[in-house]
């Protein structure tokens, strides 16, 4: 089994289960105790888990948030899959918001050249890829965030008030069952708010890491948006489906 896709199943235990043992993952993962403890050792690293005595458990994060540079290393091949299944359901004379972020951000080269549509963005890297392809783009004004590239405060959500989309494209941090959609920043999370109001069709993008995650300020409850992600574990299939759409992308 590939080390990613081992990780992967790892992360995806400890969703469900909050603990998870070193025993209980040799047999499923069909891997030595050594590996299993060579791939919790790097998860932590990464900020996924923490290690306890035998095993590992989640550690919520709930205003911690890494950079872009950092975001854009873990599950890339997940993230590309989703961006490209999103970039599919484009129509043209589409009038779009692109949120910021690192699923997002991968939808851009999956637009195709002949589609017309107009994009809107709060992500300065976001709207120079989307100009470098000659798609119509208009960037939201105000403060740039270093860390995640977007922009933020009273003049983005001004101008998002006068705006309308067809459809809403979100990255989130957390996608919760009772919290539902969440992200570190109550800034961030403001703009995310206003432009699921203006949308008629509103898309979060998140990798299964982000599943069952909670982060510090709230966005919108789940019924809010459909859920585009790689998976999600059995266990939270129905109980997801229950209060929105939730398309996995394999």
């Amino acid at each position: 089994m590939l080390t990613e896709k081992r990780q992967q199943l790892i992360l995806d235990f400890l969703t469900e289960n909050d603990v998870v043992t070193v025993n209980e993952l040799m047999e499923p993962l069909k891997a030595s105790e050594s590996t299993i403890r060579r791939d919790l050792k790097n998860l932590e690293k990464q900020g996924f888990l923490a290690r306890v005595h035998g095993g590992a458990k989640k550690v919520p994060h709930l205003s911690f948030e890494a950079t872009m540079a950092e975001k854009e290393e873990k599950f890339h091949q997940q993230k590309v899959g989703i961006a490209r299944f999103c970039a599919q359901m484009l129509d043209s004379d589409d009038v779009i918001y692109l949120d910021a972020g690192t699923t997002t951000i991968e939808m851009i080269q999956f637009i195709p050249q002949d589609l017309s549509i107009k994009v809107v963005t709060n992500s300065v890297k976001h709207a120079a890829l989307l100009i470098d392809r000659q798609i119509e783009t208009m960037i939201l004004g105000g403060r740039i965030k270093l860390s995640t590239n977007a922009t933020l405060g009273s003049t983005a959500i001004e101008q998002l008030g006068e705006l309308r989309f067809s459809k809403a494209f979100l990255g989130m941090n957390g996608a919760d069952l009772e919290a539902g959609f969440t992200t570190p920043d109550p800034e961030e999370a403001a703009v995310k708010k206003w432009a699921i109001k203006q949308s008629q069709q509103n898309y979060v993008l998140v990798d299964h890491s982000k599943l069952q995650q909670i982060t510090f300020a709230q966005v919108a409850p789940l019924k809010a948006a459909e859920i585009i992600t790689d998976s999600c574990p059995p266990k939270f299939v129905k109980d997801f489906q229950d209060q929105t759409m939730l398309k996995e992308v394999r």
